[in-house]
């Protein structure tokens, strides 16, 4: 009988034993590294409309779990299997399963760092957005280009671009076009402060116009010193009802691109782009100007310039003048400059 009680202890012992192990075996899986990998972290994207298999997929590819019976298991304790959520998340090396598991569950995303400048058309920005975000860029130019899309903001197709500020923002990498949307015009609202609507006001322009006029600002010159004066230059001449003859509107119209030469011929070009035939502004901007650009127009400077020509030398800076002739003299220096070096067209 007492060998009996021995043998039957020894055998609970032994469950108690296995059990243990059982449980310290399922206590390390969950709390130690779910993988080890040579960089510093993993970013995994989940989705919209993704299940579990498809989080299990992603993770495998990106070696983030070592033990995907394990992982299962915990997903299923921590009931992550019907709460699986959209996003991009940055998993660290050595994080644990078990935090790995409510990182997903709790949603907590990694946002998505998003800088656009230097935008001369919006299916540019579409394709930028595309990259980067989960909609593509197809998405993304469906929505700004949309007719309905651009009333309901509040602009036209020419005007649309103005609608947009230049900067570097952050978004969830989930977000819709609708959505980008949205925010744009939040930051649009917050960049025109009750200072920068003061001067534009006092400038009788209207914050489109003002935009409008810093993008032809910003074509004209890639010297920011300089462009307060240009600024200066084109509202001397709208004060006074004069074409501002602007070369970067006319390759707009004419679809050149910003290095062309601007000849007789395509003055003649009929557009509402063209400066030379038409006073007053184009329709819209001729690309997304930087907001150094629109400021620059906001703090114009005040002179007595009506022209200005890029000088001889090419360093990028322009030349001013009052006078046609002196413009001309001007002008015929950076031609002679041009044509030494061989450009033509």
């Amino acid at each position: 009988m007492a060998k009996r009680g021995r043998i039957a202890g020894s055998a609970v012992l032994v469950l108690l034993v296995i059990g243990g192990l059982g449980a310290y075996w399922a206590w390390t899986k969950i709390t130690g590294p779910s993988a080890k990998f040579q960089e510093e972290s993993k970013v995994l994207l989940i989705p919209r409309g993704a299940d579990l298999d498809v989080v299990v997929d992603s993770l495998n590819a990106i070696g983030a779990i070592q033990d995907e019976t394990a992982f299962r298991w915990l997903c299923e304790q921590k009931k992550y299997t019907s709460k699986v959520k959209p996003g991009r998340y940055r998993i660290p090396n050595g994080t644990s399963m078990n935090a790995l598991v409510n990182m997903l569950r709790s949603g907590e995303q990694e946002p998505v760092r998003v800088t656009f400048n230097g935008i001369r058309r919006l299916p540019e920005l579409a394709g930028k957005l595309g990259r980067v975000l989960e909609p593509d860029s197809l998405a993304f130019l469906h929505v700004l280009m949309d007719g309905d899309a651009q009333r309901e903001a509040g602009y036209s197709a020419e005007t649309f671009i103005a609608a947009f500020v230049p900067n570097t923002y952050e978004f969830w990498w989930t977000t819709t076009p609708e959505q980008f949307i949205e925010r744009m015009e939040k930051e649009h609202d917050a960049f025109w402060t009750a200072e920068r609507k003061a001067k534009a006001d006092k400038l009788k322009l209207s914050s489109v116009e003002v935009a409008t006029l810093a993008s032809i600002v910003q074509a004209e010159t890639v010297k920011r010193a300089d462009a307060p004066k240009i600024a200066g230059v084109y509202l001397n001449r709208l004060r006074i009802g004069m074409p501002l003859q602007a070369d970067p509107t006319l390759k707009f119209a004419l679809g050149m691109d910003s290095i062309s030469r601007v000849l007789q011929q395509d003055m003649e070009v009929v557009s509402p782009y063209n400066t030379y035939k038409n006073t007053g502004l184009p329709p819209g901007p001729i690309n997304m100007p930087e907001t150094s650009m629109i400021d620059a127009v906001l703090n114009a400077e005040k002179h007595d310039y009506l022209y200005f020509c890029a000088r001889a030398d090419l360093s990028g800076f322009s030349d001013f003048a009052k006078s046609y002739d002196q413009h001309l003299v001007n002008a015929r220096k950076y031609q002679r400059a041009l044509n030494a070096r061989g450009i033509y067209r």
